[in-house]
């Protein structure tokens, strides 16, 4: 069986070609990541990447396995980089220079600020009484408001954190791992634990130049 394979790094300008592959493939009633077709009579297999059409890119991102996110109606910002088993939801902003780990779930109503460190695993929620069903029906988008959080400019998240919905975390601030953000974080303060609560200031050497 022949296997055609995709570059484990690709950019924004190649993205743009793969999509117009995908939209091809679909055409032909390829619904599934995995699709197989005949040609000179082998068996070819070739991956559609789960990144939408509406999806916006800025110059130069990065996103290191295409055919392992989740990214749909969301905006990425120039030379960002999307890890491996990310979801970006729809209505949701990456700025510029971000660094979004694996296996991390950016939500709907989530704006994450320019020079941004997203550790691996990190989620953020955006309904703080979420709900299933109401009156023996499932709920839909109209049943509930979405929250918005702001991640501000220069600011780190450790890996494993919680970040709940209608927080503000501050500019250049800082996050600890596995922490559970409950409250705003102000500007180069450390939050850590569960729930999170502030320690010392961020020390001046580790603040970088785009967060003073």
């Amino acid at each position: 069986m022949f296997v055609k394979t995709i570059s484990a790094t690709v950019d924004a300008s190649t993205i743009l070609l793969y999509r117009a592959t995908c939209s091809i493939l679909r055409r032909g009633e390829t619904r599934a990541r995995l699709g197989t077709s005949r040609s000179a009579g082998r068996n070819e297999q070739y991956v559609v990447m789960p990144i939408s059409a509406n999806v916006v890119l800025g110059h130069g991102v990065q996103i290191f396995q295409p055919d392992l996110v989740n990214l749909y109606g969301c905006t990425v910002g120039d030379e960002s980089k999307i890890g491996a088993f990310v979801e970006v939801q729809k209505n949701a902003f990456v700025g510029k220079r971000c660094k979004i780990s694996s296996h991390t779930f950016i939500c709907e109503g989530v704006t994450i600020e320019d020079d941004v460190f997203v550790g691996h695993g990190v989620m953020f929620i955006n309904d703080l009484y979420p709900r299933a069903s109401e009156n023996g029906r499932l709920q839909t988008e109209a049943d509930w408001t979405v929250v918005p959080t702001r991640v501000k400019r220069g600011a780190s998240i450790g890996s494993g954190a919680v970040i709940l919905a209608g927080v503000t975390i501050g500019e250049g601030a800082l996050v600890g791992a596995g922490a559970v953000v409950t409250h705003d974080v102000p500007d180069h303060q450390i939050a850590k634990g569960i729930p999170a609560r502030l320690g010392r200031t961020v020390p001046p050497k580790q603040i970088t130049k785009s967060a003073r």
